[in-house]
């Protein structure tokens, strides 16, 4: 029995899922029951796992036991409140564990509740009716049977995206359920995807569930079903068991292939996949007990470690500050859309006219210098359109309605009865001007104008305007349908009104806004800018590609800065590190290198299907001591890792003292969620103040208390 003294004084004001029984008349005669799990709160807040709720499941669980042993009950079943079986574990409660040996009794009172659904001595159920992630989908694979609602939004095991495990048996169950190759989409693929979740109807194909319902009757017919169960008249089938051709054959290669997938696709530094991998590949031969036993010291390790604590930072910012973002007005103030202009017909406005369209759902109308390209820029907007309805993200009907939205135009003048007008045109200060100065002769007073430049100041762009006001600087960042993130920048003459519509749309079109500054840069940009520039500065001045590779691995970023670097674009990079060094010569380097690399056209050598196979002599050749001459070159791996963390430190310092966003909280939103910082370093500030580059460079930290493990302490 786990001591759980310690876990239950610091979850004094835990919000409770309360374990509540009623029995039911089974039709073959006997009592099914039925433990209903709700924290008594509405549907704004789904329950969850914490220490005192999952005490009070044990001891409801221990009562339940009694009665089956005594035959007065035939079976066991568990359902949720209405939409949520369970959202997992109470990470604020989890958040706080003070100590590894505090983790570890988190993880053997998981096991030691859930548990009890194993072998109870009658058969047991969980009727999946909604919402089940992580210890929610673990209470389901700790009973015997399983059913789910045609209409629950999702089941997922999101752990190792939080840099933890699924700690109560899901990493020993779920393999001995549904097959390795399934258990490894699952737990590993699925949460390195954005937290990619199933749906039930594929929660049944893999085995996770036995049987589907129908949300109208779905309680009345899991009860039936589960009589059918305990009566024998139903057989339930498991085909995605693992047999021994299997366990002998599949097991360790498909570990295997995952490993080395992982290395390729993120590094090793993130922690938690390359745990559960390990008690994947464990689960093959060892017995529930002793899988138990390694999930218990593996989120011990985890929970205490540094990656946990800055997940958690970095789930709160995602869930909760950015639906609250610093520095807005009140969304009263904001104006009415209900028709958008874009000016461009390219790549990037289409893809803002489809979002704005399929979003906001208002006449969008775009334009350009001629009827062929304003044609063509129609004709792809609703080809994408048709491509949406093809994969049934939207009905024949919606793709009518969408389609009926989109127009085009060479005549500025059908923008007149624009609310919200958008350029998408080259990143050049006179464009922009002119563009905006013929727009705003046509529409009216109250429509708001907005830029989505990512290096041009846009109080510069608006210096051409009569009423500067109305003018909002809105970065996206592509791909545009796929990237959360948009920089709201408010210059000193934007008003409440266009800043607050401004926002309301961003929160329309789904994305989280994060309101800067007009400076260069804004957040995303200036950091990469800071790294990249590093980075060719380094290898202009002798040190070794690999070595900048090595030194910059810890940061934990999804890519390389070379592989950043041809994501967006050669040309683009060498642009981005010129206006920077314009802006911030003693601090920016510029590159005259980036730019010959930008001219040959690629860094890396690949191979047919695209594959890096390794940097291109050539390449090398044309950046190689270019700046041989300067203080300072061939710098080795700790000494670069060093200055990078050291120039960065500094950098967001001085962004936070000239204002340029509200919070270090808010330069780590834009970073995980504009540039895909990961999880479990929590955005740059956290990393950099673990490993000392803000105390060196500030004489401070950004965040006191750090947000670090707490070890074995």
């Amino acid at each position: 029995m786990t001591d759980t003294s310690l876990l239950l004084e610091l979850s004094r004001d835990e919000v409770v899922t309360h374990s509540y029984v009623r029995d039911v008349a089974l039709p073959s005669g006997g009592i099914l029951a039925l433990v209903t799990l709700d924290n008594d709160r509405d549907h704004r807040r789904p329950s969850t796992l914490g220490p005192v709720t999952l005490v009070e499941f044990s001891e409801t669980l221990d009562g339940l036991r009694a009665r089956a042993a005594s035959g007065e009950i035939r079976g066991i079943a568990v359902t949720g409140k209405p939409y949520f079986l369970a959202a997992g574990a109470d990470l604020s409660k989890v958040g706080q564990i003070p100590s590894r040996e505090a983790g570890r009794q988190m993880a053997r009172l998981g096991h030691d509740a859930l548990g009890k659904l194993h072998d109870a001595g009658v058969p047991t159920f969980v009727f999946i009716n909604g919402l089940a992630l992580g210890g929610g989908l673990e209470i389901a694979l700790n009973a015997d049977y399983r059913s789910v609602d045609s209409a629950a939004p999702a089941l997922a095991f999101p752990e190792v995206f939080l840099g933890i495990i699924p700690g109560w048996g899901g990493a020993w169950l779920l393999p001995n359920l549904i097959g390795i190759e399934n258990a490894l989409k699952v737990i590993v693929e699925n949460p390195l995807k954005n937290n990619r979740t199933l749906k039930p109807a594929q929660a049944l194909e893999l085995g996770i569930a036995d049987v589907m319902f129908g949300s109208a009757t779905f309680l009345e017919d899991s009860i039936r079903w589960a009589d059918g169960v305990v009566s024998g008249a139903v057989k339930v089938a498991r085909p995605h068991v693992p047999g021994k051709i299997e366990r002998a054959v599949k097991w360790d290669a498909a570990i295997a292939i995952a490993r080395k997938t992982l290395q390729k696709r993120i590094g090793t530094v993130a922690k938690a996949p390359y745990a559960a991998l390990d008690l994947l590949a464990g689960a093959k031969k060892a017995t529930r007990d002793e899988g138990f036993a390694a999930e218990d010291e593996a989120l011990a390790d985890l929970i205490s470690g540094d990656q946990f604590r800055a997940s958690i930072y970095a789930f709160d910012l995602v869930q909760k500050r950015a639906k609250h973002p610093a520095g807005a007005p009140s969304p009263d103030l904001a104006r009415k859309i209900t028709k958008v202009g874009i000016v461009g017909a390219g790549l990037m406005a289409s893809q803002f006219a489809l979002l704005f369209v399929r979003k906001l759902k208002v006449p969008v109308v775009i334009t350009d210098i001629d009827e062929a390209r304003v044609s063509r820029g129609v004709d792809d907007i609703r080809s994408s359109i048709d491509e949406l309805q093809a994969k049934g993200r939207v009905s024949p009907d919606e793709s009518n309605r969408l389609k009926a939205l989109i127009s085009g135009t060479t005549d500025i003048a059908d923008f007149a009865d624009c609310d919200w007008v958008i350029e998408a045109v080259f990143e050049e200060l006179g464009v922009k001007q002119d563009v905006f100065s013929r727009v705003e002769k046509v529409v009216s007073e109250s429509c708001v104008l907005a830029t989505n430049t990512s290096s041009l100041s846009v109080s510069a762009i608006g210096s051409v305007l009569t009423e500067p006001a109305r003018l909002v600087g809105f970065h996206f960042f592509n791909p545009v349908a796929v990237m959360p993130l948009v920089e709201v920048v408010n210059t000193p003459s934007t008003d409440d009104e266009t800043l607050a519509t401004a926002m309301a749309v961003a929160k329309t079109l789904g994305k989280n806004a994060v309101i800067t500054a007009d400076a260069p840069g804004f957040v995303v940009n200036r950091v990469l800018a800071k790294l990249l520039g590093e980075a060719m500065h380094a290898v202009e001045t002798g040190t070794p590609f690999e070595v900048v590779d090595r030194a910059t691995a810890p940061f934990g970023l999804p890519m390389t800065p070379f592989e950043l670097l041809e994501l967006v674009g050669l040309t683009v990079g060498a642009h981005v590190l010129d206006t920077h060094h314009a802006a911030f010569p003693d601090r920016f380097f510029e590159s005259e290198a980036l730019h010959r690399l930008a001219d040959f056209g690629h860094i890396f050598e690949r191979d047919s299907k695209g594959n890096r196979k390794g940097f291109d002599p050539k390449a090398v050749k044309l950046v190689g001591g270019s700046r041989s001459g300067e203080k300072g070159q061939a710098l080795t791996e700790e000494e670069l890792r060093i200055r990078i963390e050291d120039g960065l430190a500094d950098e967001i310092g001085r962004m936070l003292d000239d204002g340029v966003v509200a919070a270090p909280e808010d330069v780590d939103l834009c970073l995980i969620l504009g540039a895909g910082w990961p999880f479990q370093m929590g955005g740059a500030t956290p990393y950099l103040d673990r490993v000392g580059a803000s105390e060196r460079v500030r004489g401070r930290a950004f965040h006191d208390p750090l947000i670090r493990g707490v070890g074995a302490a």
